[in-house]
C-alpha cells in the first residue's frame, strides 16, 4: 500500500536526521535530539501523491479505451454486475469478461466497541493529528509496517498479537523483524 510506504520513509528519515548530526551533518538537529516532525504536512502529502497517482491511473486506462468506474459491484447473472457509485448512483453492466480490482479492506476484532474506539490501517492516513500512544491489534505484515512507521514518527506503540508474527513467512526473518522493533522501543505483548 502505497500510503504505508510513504509513511515509512518519513520515519525512515526522520532516523537519518537524528543519525546525521553524528556524522557531522548540520540539518538543524543537535545530536541526540528528536527532530521535529508536521504530521498534518506528511498526511497532506501522502493524499496529494495517492490522488495524483489514482488520476494518472484513470487516465492511461482512458488512454487505452478501458472505461472505469468506480463503484462497488455484485454479480446478479453470469454476464451481469451491478454498479453502485460514491454517490448511490447505480449502473448495471453486461460483457463477457469483467476486470475486478477491489483492494483489501482492513477488518475490525469482533469485539464489542472495535468499530466505535478503533481505526484502520486504512483510517490512519488520513487522521488530523497522530494517534499517540497507539496499540496494534494483530501481528501480520501490514500491522508490523503501521507499528513500525507510527513508531518512527513518535508514537510509543504495543503490538498484541495472539501467536507468532508474520505467519506463513520465514520464521527466522519474523523473528528477526520484531527482535530490531523491540530494539528500536517498539513493544510486544
Amino acid at each position: 500500500c502505497i500510503p504505508k510506504k510513504l509513511m515509512h520513509q518519513a520515519a525512515l528519515l526522520g532516523e537519518a536526521i537524528e543519525d546525521a548530526a553524528a556524522y557531522g551533518w548540520d540539518v538543524g538537529a543537535v545530536e541526540g535530539a528528536k527532530p521535529k516532525h508536521s504530521w498534518e504536512r506528511l498526511v497532506a502529502a501522502v493524499q496529494r501523491h495517492v490522488k495524483d497517482l489514482n488520476a494518472g491511473n484513470v487516465q492511461q486506462l482512458k488512454s487505452k479505451e478501458v472505461t472505469y468506474y468506480n463503484a462497488f459491484a455484485s454479480f446478479t447473472g453470469e454476464r451481469t454486475l451491478r454498479c453502485v457509485g460514491p454517490g448511490g448512483e447505480e449502473i448495471t453492466l453486461t460483457a463477457d469478461a469483467f476486470v475486478l480490482a477491489p483492494g483489501g479492506r482492513p477488518r475490525y476484532p469482533d469485539i464489542p466497541g472495535a468499530k466505535e474506539h478503533c481505526i484502520s490501517s486504512d483510517d490512519v492516513f488520513g487522521l488530523a493529528s497522530p494517534p499517540g500512544k497507539t496499540l496494534v491489534v494483530g501481528a501480520s505484515y501490514v500491522a508490523l509496517e503501521c507499528a513500525g512507521f507510527l513508531h518512527g514518527l513518535g508514537s510509543e506503540v504495543a503490538v498484541m498479537m495472539r501467536s507468532i508474527p508474520l505467519r506463513g513467512f520465514d520464521e527466522q526473518m519474523a523473528i528477526l523483524i520484531t527482535a530490531d522493533m523491540e530494539r528500536r522501543g517498539v513493544t510486544f505483548l
